[in-house]
């Protein structure tokens, strides 16, 4: 790989053991996206240089990671394979529930410092209430790296005695329950444009007894763990790393470009691409842009983590301001992508030329709800000072 973003070689001892892998991760970029998922052994050495560990609690083992930190290490890895960063990202943000847990049931789920967890927080599922456990049925898709947990979340509706309940502002109460993976079946269901190798298919359990203590309200619990990091927005935290993913991707199809520029001939003409004005000026308009939502959202993550550390009330425009820069640095990395794939020409469309996936791969990244469109209207009611449903933010 040529230079990065980054330089995560100082971050602990996790960001040297990454390093170490970034060149396999590269050089099996085709394998992952043609297995459809990512493979197992990649996975277990991921798990071993504690990839999987950013975000858990410290008083589990894990890093407990401040945000710029996680998203410097989950951007390069996506400079490497994207796929690869996104399962990253999913199971990193997955152990935030162990800072709600109760303590022991926290410690069985994420107390091996190899363990893989995932999930989806989308309430796709149905729980009864029982007393002391919940029966969960459902089937949630966008399933990232399960094939690879040991443990899984689903978010569910929780119902008493057949009742749909609510939380106290009215809305319908939702938690997100953990189990095993070998209680899941797995649906091949990830037949899609990009991002293949996360092996994002469906799961589904049905009748499954889990324990109350074994599920969050990432909305209306309060995190066990004082941790600043558990301050941070939740929400805020899992847009970064959707975001994370979509600025290395781009970052790395910007590298090849301009290596391609620089090496390749104008055909009949003799001069590099890099001789070309066109080229020039496109190359350096990507190059501010994705610069920009670089910076944009490092000073998003500042200032929410500032107030983090202090007395952990994140402000509303705090809040909106991350959100927002998440769902910019999105948007702008796809844009850079589809540059850096229109300059590659006819050489682009191949299937062995990483920009055809580089561009698919950032465009599947736009359709996560975190960093939708939809993003840029919230903000905006918040710079306008309307009113706005804070739950998920």
């Amino acid at each position: 790989m040529s230079s990065l973003q980054y330089d995560i070689s100082n971050i602990g001892d996790v960001g040297p053991a990454i390093m170490a892998l970034l060149p396999e991760i590269a050089a099996r970029a085709e394998e992952t996206e043609q297995a459809r998922r990512l493979p197992a052994d990649l996975a277990a050495k991921l798990a071993a240089a504690g990839a999987f560990n950013l975000s858990k609690p410290a008083s589990l083992g894990g890093d407990e990671l401040a945000p710029l930190d996680f998203m410097k290490i989950v951007a390069t890895v996506a400079e490497a394979d994207a796929s690869v960063g996104w399962c990253v990202m999913i199971a990193v943000t997955s152990t935030l529930g162990a800072a709600y847990m109760p303590e022991p049931m926290a410690r069985e789920i994420w107390g091996s410092d190899d363990v893989i967890t995932g999930g989806v927080f989308a309430p796709l599922g149905r729980a009864e209430d029982k007393g002391d456990h919940y029966l969960l049925s459902g089937q949630w898709q966008w399933g990232s790296g399960s094939a690879n947990c040991s443990w899984l979340g689903g978010g569910a509706m929780i119902f008493k005695d057949g009742e749909l309940q609510k939380f106290d502002n009215g809305a319908p109460y939702h938690r997100m329950l953990f189990f095993p993976a070998r209680d899941v079946s797995f649906i091949d269901s990830w037949h899609v444009a990009g991002l293949k190798g996360t092996g994002s298919g469906d799961f589904s359990v049905e009748g499954l007894k889990v324990p109350k203590d074994r599920s969050v309200s990432f909305v209306g619990d309060q995190p066990r763990d004082s941790g600043a990091l558990y301050k941070f927005p939740l929400f805020g935290l899992l847009a970064l790393g959707v975001s994370s993913v979509a600025l290395g991707n781009a970052r790395a199809a910007l590298e090849e470009i301009s290596n391609i520029a620089i090496h390749k001939k104008t055909p009949g003409g003799g001069r590099s691409m890099a001789q070309r004005a066109t080229v020039q000026t496109d190359l350096a308009r990507a190059t501010a842009l994705l610069g920009g939502a670089f910076g944009y959202l490092e000073n998003a993550i500042d200032q929410c983590w500032l107030e983090a550390k202090g007395d952990g009330q994140i402000s509303i425009k705090a809040r909106a301001n991350l959100r927002l820069a998440c769902a910019h640095a999105t948007e702008v990395s796809a844009e850079v992508c589809k540059t850096a794939y229109t300059l590659g020409g006819g050489g682009a469309v191949y299937a062995d030329n990483s920009l055809q996936r580089r561009f698919r791969d950032a465009h599947v990244a736009t359709q996560h709800i975190a960093t939708a469109p939809a993003v840029f209207e919230l903000a905006g009611r918040i710079l306008l000072d309307q009113p706005v449903d804070m739950a998920m933010l």
